[in-house]
């Protein structure tokens, strides 16, 4: 990915604190980001969401004008109208535009994306599991994330989230797949952003425990067999060592 011509972000948040007040120091017990609005020049690219506590709630898809939220459930009890992003995206372009004369148009600085690869949950052969591509620092929010199956590009079970936003001010994206693990496949997640002087390709392949040999097995029994005989011995002195010392000793009171 080449950049062709200058960016620049322009992003208007309303955070919402709820805590008590005690003292000077005011300790956040929850936050709610509502109205996260975010826009830009490349691709004309807008985005609405809604956080509580750092998880995402819901956003509104611009092209289809609609909400879309994190968990359907949601939906059951509340709505939001989506009409009131859309002027809100209108009022961010409209901002942008008059940040960007003010700039001189100086672009937007590249961050360096991180990538994890990791599975949602522990891996069993033949049970059906997701893997994760988890993207942070990224500055500004234009990504490809693409996933590859055994070296070829795989399209279907592939979903992905929206950027969330963090408090330095980078966003953080993840890109899901889902997949049947077998040991003789392999999988790759290939990120591509403006930071990079060349596409970030991370690799996963499932890491199944080498099963013991036979030998190993017969070793391991046999010296677990000769511990417990060990043990039985050495149980079996004391015992007789300590009938011993108490005989010893009512034969001195009685003389």
């Amino acid at each position: 990915m080449t950049i062709k011509k200058a960016l620049i972000l322009g992003t208007l948040t309303l955070t919402t604190m709820m805590s008590p007040c005690e003292g000077e120091d005011i300790v956040a017990d929850h936050v709610g980001t509502f109205g996260t609005n975010v826009y830009q020049t490349y691709g004309a690219f807008g985005q609405f969401t809604y956080e509580f506590d750092g998880d995402e709630l819901f956003y509104v898809d611009l092209e289809k004008m609609e909400t879309v939220w994190r968990l359907p459930e949601f939906s059951n009890f509340t709505r939001f109208e989506t009409r009131s992003a859309l002027r809100n995206i209108v009022v961010a372009k409209k901002n942008l535009d008059i940040l960007i004369k003010n700039s001189n148009f100086t672009p937007a600085t590249n961050e360096i994306p991180e990538v994890a690869v990791f599975p949602k949950s522990s891996v069993t052969l033949g049970t059906p599991n997701t893997l994760i591509c988890l993207v942070d620092n990224i500055f500004p929010p234009v990504i490809n994330i693409s996933w590859f199956y055994n070296g070829h590009s795989v399209a279907e079970g592939v979903a992905e989230t929206t950027f969330y936003p963090k408090s330095d001010h980078s966003f953080l994206k993840l890109s899901y797949l889902t997949f049947l693990p077998s040991i003789d496949d392999f999988y790759d997640c290939k990120v591509e952003h403006w930071g990079l002087e060349e596409p970030l390709i991370k690799h996963w392949e499932p890491e199944i425990p080498t099963p013991m040999s036979e030998l190993t097995e017969t070793v391991v029994c046999a010296l677990g067999l000769a511990m417990g005989l060990v043990g039985i011995m050495v149980g079996t002195i004391l015992i007789i060592r300590g009938l011993g010392s108490g005989g010893i000793s009512r034969d001195q009171r009685t003389t």
